[in-house]
């Protein structure tokens, strides 16, 4: 019997490492190369931030949130931040198409020990990640700008990565049933509503009432309203259901990606 038999059955084996790591490594390697592409997505917000936040900001006066007269630009600002995690999950979650149809990265993948829920966990992962760095990178734009009025506004960062979850996770279970290059003209479609219509420009109440219903079902409403009320200080109840929402979505996101990855893989 050898030391390491011996060993193994005296002490119980340690659980699994999640192999999904590789993924994350992998795209991190593989985007040294085409790096300014990663800027792309958190440019438009910044972009947004100056010619209507800043711009308009100087003839839409003072907007109340929570009774609270605040400038435009503090209005507008945490609602860029939002977009800035949602843009980079989603923009990341897209680029799945092209490994799981053409490049038939993730073919090579699993002949390894990695599995198809690991492929599906770790894209994710990838996801978030870019978000991450999205929103970091545009938090310390509202700061230099003296756009955080909170100390609860070191916060809004947490808040933007359960917003990249939710919407990575989303995104990539979306990319599952794509099955040409013009369905990605969807996810445009889809997230441009969003980013208008979500109380990022106007608070809510100005919406007709049936834009508000439809508004209160927008990811990006929940996490506009979440990160807002961190920057500013203005704490409310409802932001448990922010952030209940958000997270029940990039859980059921998780799952059908990690369901959908398995079926089209070993079809």
């Amino acid at each position: 019997m050898t030391a390491s038999t011996l060993t193994a059955r005296v002490i119980p084996p340690l659980p699994r490492r999640w192999r999904g790591r590789y993924l994350v490594e992998r795209n991190i390697l593989s985007t040294k190369s085409f790096w300014p592409v990663l800027l792309s997505g958190f440019f438009e917000p910044v972009f947004y931030l100056f010619a209507i936040g800043v711009g308009i900001g100087q003839l839409a006066g003072d907007v109340e949130v929570g009774g609270v007269p605040i400038p435009y630009q503090a209005f507008v600002a945490p609602a860029m931040l939002a977009a800035s995690a949602m843009n980079g999950a989603v923009f990341e979650a897209t680029n799945m198409f092209f490994k799981l149809h053409y490049g038939k990265v993730y073919d090579g993948i699993l002949a390894t020990p990695v599995e198809p829920t690991e492929v599906a966990s770790g894209e994710i992962a990838w996801t978030l990640a870019r978000g991450a760095m999205y929103s970091a990178a545009f938090l310390i734009v509202m700061a230099v700008m003296g756009l955080i009025d909170s100390p609860l506004g070191l916060l809004a960062f947490p808040a933007s990565l359960l917003i990249g979850f939710a919407f990575g996770a989303l995104g990539t279970a979306a990319v599952t049933w794509m099955r040409s290059w013009q369905d990605l003209d969807l996810v445009t479609l889809i997230v441009l509503p969003l980013f208008l219509f979500s109380a990022t420009f106007y608070p809510i109440d100005v919406y007709p009432s049936f834009i508000q219903i439809v508004t209160w079902i927008s990811p990006l409403y929940h996490g506009v309203i979440l990160i807002r009320g961190l920057t500013l200080g203005i704490l409310e109840w409802t932001m448990l259901v922010n952030i209940a929402y958000l997270t029940a979505l990039g859980v059921i996101g998780s799952i059908v990606t990690a369901r959908r990855v398995k079926q089209v893989l070993l079809k």
